[in-house]
């Protein structure tokens, strides 16, 4: 089910993201995900743990028809307030999703997937109801920041005491247990604690240093490969009294003359062919 966030925790996080200092570090978090996941105007896209909306603002902008899902309802009630009726929004959970198989062109987490108390059963929803791509937003586990977070959990209450942190490696394993081996793309930002500077913001968008695994905001996208499912076919077994022998096996060879050439004919229950000149 995982972890709810109450009526102060949601403030808190809405309070945070309206603060002038973490602006362009959202933005660098939100360019990050528009570059992986690529979303073309008009598709769908479902937001899994959408919280206040922060993380959509962009996606409406695209022209993305987008849908959020979260089960705080003190989430549910900012994201309400600050997307209206642009956005359609649902209570529930991460890993029990109450939408179709392919419901939706792309699927996203954006800092959510930490706060599931199953993260493969939600990463197995997240690709089920997707047909195209599936982007994981998440909190480097190996980054400064990271540690630093989970350090201020062991001497106080915060919300980041009850999530997991995943590494980049510990959460590409996840996708291979969960989805098998698909394409995965995977970059990071945040190398510096305060990317405010104009330098530092030039640093931070460059491919180069994006590679770098120890960004504190890190982003994956998985590209679903369609898979059909087969059901067996039944084989025909031939009648008894015809003396052949089942479809497909070695077949029965009879030889008989005719004129100048001798025949070696394969006979089955469907078909007589008859090959070879005189004497092969």
């Amino acid at each position: 089910m995982g972890y709810v966030f109450d009526f102060k925790e949601a403030q808190a996080y809405a309070h945070w993201v309206l603060q002038k200092r973490n602006r362009w570090t959202a933005e660098l978090e939100n360019d990050l995900m528009l570059g992986l996941l690529k979303p073309s105007r008009g598709e769908s896209i479902l937001n899994i743990g959408c919280g206040t909306g922060a993380s959509t603002l962009p996606l409406l902008d695209l022209g993305l028809n987008v849908t959020g899902i979260d089960p705080s309802p003190y989430m549910l009630d900012i994201s309400h307030a600050t997307l209206g009726d642009t956005v359609d929004l649902y209570r529930g959970f991460a890993e029990e999703l109450p939408f179709d198989d392919n419901s939706f062109n792309h699927t996203f987490f954006f800092i959510s997937l930490e706060f599931v108390d199953n993260p493969i059963n939600a990463l197995n929803e997240a690709c089920r109801v997707a047909k195209d791509k599936v982007f994981i937003g998440f909190i480097n586990r190996f980054a400064l920041k990271g540690l630093q977070l989970r350090l201020q959990g062991l001497f106080s209450s915060t919300i980041y005491d009850k999530a997991r942190f995943f590494s980049v490696w510990e959460l590409k394993r996840l996708c291979r247990l969960t989805a098998g081996h698909l394409p995965i793309a995977w970059r990071t930002v945040c190398q510096l604690p305060n990317p405010s500077a104009k330098m530092i913001r030039s640093f931070e968008r460059s491919p180069f240093v994006q590679r770098c695994p120890f960004g504190t905001f890190g982003g994956m996208v998985m590209t679903l490969i369609p898979r059909l499912r087969t059901r067996p076919l039944a084989i025909r077994y031939p009648d008894a009294e015809r003396q052949s022998i089942v479809t497909g096996s070695a077949p029965v060879r009879t030889i008989f003359e005719n004129g100048d050439f001798t025949f070696n004919s394969i006979k089955t229950r469907d078909y007589l062919v008859s090959i070879g000149p005189k004497g092969k």
